[in-house]
């Protein structure tokens, strides 16, 4: 494993050009990109995979100017990057005697940004949760928490699972996954079918009705045929742009992107390594993960009285404290009530009115105010990094 490096963004005239052509009326976001670099310790080091390769990741690093602060790893997805912990960054390393306040680590996933991709099929979720892991013993963290929304809660549960109790002490995420408590557990599955769903629970199964019938093709091509689909987004900065922003309008609560925040994204994908198009593929021939990518059809929702399947009980007491906070305009909503019946969640919100599939972009004081509940004095995870208190 490496020391650590400074990292500094350099795009290429000729790559620039690109997106001087005629015709071409959307920018060049590369000033938002090198402010993004100066506002942050960006750094990359080595970190060697088992059974892979040994690869060059970038990440950013802010540590908070409080002695005991808790380090927290924040894992993004797709069609996100690093990019995405920008607002809760200072958010999260702030001081003050009544919240918690945090070191934060937050990667650009190994195929995405800045980071490099494997070049050795089969490169899955637990892959991944060691990349991650290794930084955060690499800098030193060897207790910490974490948080992930989209492909990162399946890794924050991968590690959950692989390093919980000794490494992983908590693991907070914006989109869980889950299914009904099971006849097995009679009493949450009595629970489950006297208990009606809310409005918001419903608003939420319609909208993944929407998404699965309407809005999922883009999983359909990535996971079957991504590399013919990357042939045509990395030579078309436009086709790209469209692909990615489709999404940026669609998964958020009508959020008011600017042209500045949506390039900056963008660029990230465009002027990168990443080939992102096949994580989904890789992702299916991961039996840890199908669970996740194939959850029940939002109908299901409904037909309270079906058959229901039951996880296996690794997947439900995945880590020794869970937390979830669920934004309602967010692609996957599913009921409170699938959730809080497992015996390692300590800390559940879904009461929050506004937000999307980008919660810590979205909503960042909503999803930090959660973090600094869950872990502050007073919280069910308070204390629970030894020596960490966070004050």
């Amino acid at each position: 494993m490496s020391s650590e490096k400074p990292f500094q963004i350099s795009v290429s005239d000729d790559k620039i050009d690109l997106l001087r052509r005629p015709g071409s009326s959307y920018g060049v976001p590369l000033a938002a990109m090198r402010r993004l670099v100066d506002y942050w310790k960006s750094v990359h080091r080595d970190i060697q995979v088992d059974g892979f390769e040994t690869l060059n990741i970038h990440y950013v690093h802010q540590k908070s100017k409080a002695v005991d602060a808790i380090p927290l790893l924040f894992l993004h997805g797709w069609p996100s990057s690093f990019l995405e912990v920008r607002k809760i960054l200072p958010l999260l390393t702030a001081t003050d005697a009544g919240h918690p306040s945090f070191h934060v680590v937050a990667l650009s996933l190994p195929g995405f940004g800045f980071s490099q991709a494997p070049s050795k099929k089969g490169f899955r979720v637990n892959q991944y949760a060691e990349v991650a892991h290794k930084v955060m013993l690499a800098l030193g963290y060897n207790e910490y928490v974490t948080q992930g929304g989209d492909l990162g809660t399946m890794i924050t549960r991968a590690m959950a699972l692989k390093y919980g109790g000794k490494h992983v002490k908590a693991w907070h995420t914006t989109l869980p996954y889950g299914f009904p408590p099971p006849p097995t557990r009679p009493i949450a599955f009595l629970q489950h079918l006297l208990t009606p769903y809310t409005a918001a629970e419903k608003a939420g199964a319609q909208k993944a009705q929407w998404f699965e019938k309407q809005g999922s093709g883009y999983f359909l091509q990535q996971s079957t045929q991504p590399q013919t689909l990357g042939y045509s987004l990395a030579d078309s900065p436009v086709g790209l742009l469209a692909w990615v922003y489709e999404k940026l309008l669609v998964w958020t609560d009508e959020y008011p992107w600017t042209d500045d925040e949506v390039l900056t994204w963008i660029s990230v994908y465009l002027f990168s390594k990443s080939w992102t198009y096949r994580v989904y593929a890789n992702l299916l021939r991961d039996v840890s993960t199908r669970g996740h990518l194939r959850a029940p059809a939002p109908e299901f929702w409904f037909r309270k009285r079906a058959r229901l399947k039951e996880l296996p009980a690794k997947d439900q007491e995945a880590a020794r404290e869970a937390e979830i906070s669920i934004f309602p305009a967010d692609m996957g909503v599913r009921p409170i009530s699938w959730f809080t019946t497992n015996g390692n969640l300590v800390f559940s919100n879904n009461t929050h009115t506004k937000g999307g599939h980008f919660g810590a972009w979205e909503a960042p004081d909503g999803l930090v105010g959660d973090l600094r509940r869950m872990f502050g004095k007073g919280g069910p995870a308070f204390s629970v990094v030894p020596g960490r208190k966070g004050y």
